[in-house]
This record gives C-alpha cells, structure tokens and sequence, in this order.
C-alpha cells in the first residue's frame, strides 16, 4: 500500500528557509521519479519541482528556480524540498508525490503546510 508523509512546514517570515521532507512506502522508490507540489487556498494544485530515480537531473517551475533545491537519499526512501527565500507567494500545503503511482493510484498524502507572513 502506497503511503507518503511529508513534514516540516511551518510559518516563517519573508526571506526565510525551510525544508521540507517526504518519506515513502508501499512502491519501488529507487525507481520512481519524485514531484512535489503545492496547493494554496483556492488555487489549483501546482507543479513545484521533480527529480528523476537516480537523483542525476531535476527539474522546477520557473518561480521557485534559485530559491528551491529537490533532492533524494533512495536508501531512506526520502525526497526532499529545500527552500530559501520563502516569499508570501509561496504560502501553501506541499504534497510530494511519484507520477506514475499518482497516475496509478490517485493517492495523496497529507501535505504539509507552509506558511510566509511577517
């Protein structure tokens, strides 16, 4: 059974960093490209960056590019997100997900929150 967890949302202000973790079971994650995505309060969900199985190439949307760096360690089934320069834009629950088991499956984790306010 698939399961993702992501964690480490919080609030910080403007300029600020956070990262954000994203443990799975339950499918072959070493053979999985990753995504994470965001969703804010009344928008669509949204594309925020991938990474291929192997770690070797990554991808983003044109905003976050420079500010956010996706990552993965296949021995502890984990994507992660590391943001900087967190603006209010940026506000919203974070999803990571594998495509195709997204495709297969159409399950979602919980998300975790992130919050930019001063």
């Amino acid at each position: 059974q698939v399961h993702l967890v992501e964690s480490g949302g919080g609030w910080v202000q403007p300029g600020g960093s956070l990262i954000l973790s994203c443990v799975a079971s339950g499918f072959d994650f070493s053979n999985h490209t990753m995504r994470w995505y965001r969703q804010a309060p009344g928008k669509e969900r949204e594309r925020v960056a991938s990474i291929c199985s192997d770690g070797r190439s990554a991808a983003y949307r044109d905003s976050v590019k420079g500010r956010f760096r996706i990552r993965r360690d296949n021995a502890k089934n984990t994507t992660y997100l590391h943001m900087n320069n967190l603006q209010p834009e940026d506000t919203a629950t974070y999803y990571c997900n594998a495509p195709a088991i997204l495709m297969d499956t159409g399950y979602w984790g919980q998300g975790t929150q992130v919050t930019v306010s001063s």
